[in-house]
């Protein structure tokens, strides 16, 4: 699993995630035997969802009953989890079940069953008027103080707990997000549904959980855009059929193997999200450095000194014949510059490793910028 880790650095519940794709979650449809058949092209597969409550059970047998939606029902909810995770322990896939409950004791019985072996996904997603009625899915962005009270009982739990959410439901997803980094959550899986690119990097200038994108990945060209404007992983719904999974697997690990970041952002002034102030030159002229900054809080002279702090002794510290006299200024790879690629081949930097020490960067910059875990009064 080093190459995997090496590759894309991504660790969930404590595990190695071997591809940054995902499958989401369909109801009565998504089931350990549905991920295996494509365990081979996925890190991640959230099963479910799953009702674990009386509300919940009720509202998805009343679903299941009055039109063609399939739905997972059952008589006991621990017994019916049980069973699937059984099936997908043995397997290099890094398993989550998406739930649907009503209160936070249902969730916390759950956890209590099944301890840190899985990622706990909140279902704030499902829009069906039963499910909302029974007080899950779309009800919880609606009332956030009710979702926090989940997320915050999971935590309790010690486990790794997603929340999936579509955007657009929320008053303001940005003070969501933010309320659910306050209260414990570590993965925002987001519907992006047609809000676009310009939603996710606000989503990721607003928090530092790791984000499953989800909407229509269906080719090697969006993943790249949803990577390259904030998301760590994608997830697959309808389209995650094999030929697109093993293609989408194929694509991203050669990129990764050639780039040496596989989700680089886009650079700042070209509409990247603030992991590309580690493209960032000085500021020294009117660009959108400066707004981002202001945005962020951090002044002129502390982004000088925190960026050339953190490449000293690395091989980004060097770079005289450079516009400002160091890598640490330089822009991506994919932006031709002269000056950089000739620094890179005097001092024997590959670009790929280039661009990795550029990510080191960024997490340095992101641990500064998100270093303060928002309290509920700044909500």
């Amino acid at each position: 699993m080093m190459d995997a880790f090496e590759r894309f650095g991504l660790i969930i519940n404590d595990r190695v995630v071997r591809t940054p794709i995902a499958i989401a979650s369909m109801a009565g449809i998504v089931d350990a035997r549905y991920i295996l058949e494509r365990k081979d092209h996925i890190g991640v597969g959230l099963i479910g969802g799953y009702a674990i409550d009386r509300p919940t059970m009720d509202a998805a047998r009343g679903m299941a009953a009055s039109s063609e939606r399939k739905e997972f029902v059952y008589d006991d909810p621990v017994e019916a989890l049980g069973a699937e995770i059984a099936q997908l322990k043995t397997f290099d896939v890094v398993t989550g079940i998406n739930l649907r409950g009503s209160s936070p004791a249902a969730f916390a019985a759950v956890a209590d069953a099944f301890g840190d072996d899985v990622v706990y996904e909140i279902d704030a997603h499902c829009r069906q008027a039963p499910m909302v009625a029974a007080g899950a899915g779309e009800f919880y962005p609606k009332n956030p103080a009710a979702l926090m009270d989940v997320v915050k009982t999971l935590k309790s739990k010690k486990v790794t707990v997603s929340v999936k959410i579509r955007v657009g439901i929320a008053a303001d997803d940005r003070a969501l997000v933010r309320a659910l980094w306050g209260a414990g959550a570590d993965i925002i899986h987001v519907d992006l549904m047609d809000a676009g690119i310009a939603k996710l990097r606000q989503l990721r200038n607003s928090c530092p959980l790791v984000i499953i994108a989800n909407n229509s990945v269906t080719t090697f060209d969006r993943m790249r855009e949803m990577l390259s404007h904030g998301a760590d992983l994608v997830s697959l719904a309808r389209q995650s059929d094999v030929k697109t999974l093993a293609g989408l697997d194929a694509a991203i690990s050669r990129y990764a193997d050639e780039d040496g970041w596989y989700n680089s952002p886009k650079q700042l002034c070209r509409g990247g999200d603030i992991r590309a102030l580690t493209f960032c030159c000085m500021p020294v002229k009117e660009c959108p450095l400066i707004p981002a900054l202001t945005r962020i809080g951090l002044s002129k002279d502390e982004y000088v000194r925190l960026k050339l702090g953190a490449v000293k002794g690395t091989p980004l510290e060097g770079g005289p014949n450079t516009c400002f006299g160091s890598l640490a200024w330089c822009c991506k790879t994919s932006s031709p510059c002269m000056f950089r690629d000739m620094t890179l081949a005097q001092d024997g930097i590959p670009k790929k490793e280039y661009m990795r020490r550029k990510r080191e960067l960024s997490d340095t910059l992101m641990s500064r910028v998100f270093h303060d875990v928002p309290s509920p009064e700044s909500r």
